[in-house]
């Protein structure tokens, strides 16, 4: 049997094997998103970030994840994500982007939740020099009701 089939077969074991916990409903949740590209030239970058919250009478559960990419063909490309923690609230950015000479991508989103608000915004632009640059924004915003 090959490792990899060894390791997915003890994984399904075990996961039968555990007692199973009961989960509660939510009496409140909410997701967001958002995401977007920029390409200009022979450059390109994206962007996304997802937020979620679920309210229980036990507590606040919220998850977050962000990501990206930036490439060029003759050019510097870099791309960064940056999650914090903070108790209840949780915050992520990423940013990349993509220069080849004087025309460039980029490409930013911000997402967050506090376990009441979720927002995330992206805004991306690019650039090609002698013309006009294109830029555009995307957010989402939820706020979850008092319970």
């Amino acid at each position: 049997m090959k490792p990899i089939n060894l390791i997915a077969a003890a994984s399904i074991a075990l996961l039968a094997s555990s007692s199973g916990v009961i989960a509660e409903e939510c009496n409140a949740a909410g997701t967001v998103g958002s995401g977007g590209s920029a390409s200009a030239g022979g450059t390109s970058a994206s962007s996304l970030g997802t937020a979620g919250t679920c309210r229980t009478d036990d507590g606040t559960t919220s998850s977050i994840g962000s990501g990206g990419s930036a490439a060029t063909t003759d050019g510097k490309a870099q791309s960064k994500t940056h999650v914090n923690d903070n108790g209840d609230k949780l915050k992520a950015q990423t940013k990349g982007q993509a220069v080849d000479k004087g025309t460039f991508s980029k490409s930013r989103t911000k997402t967050s939740t506090d376990g009441s608000t979720l927002e995330s915004t992206t805004r991306t632009m690019s650039h090609v020099p002698g013309e006009k640059p294109v830029k555009n924004t995307t957010n989402q915003k939820i706020i979850l009701p008092e319970q």
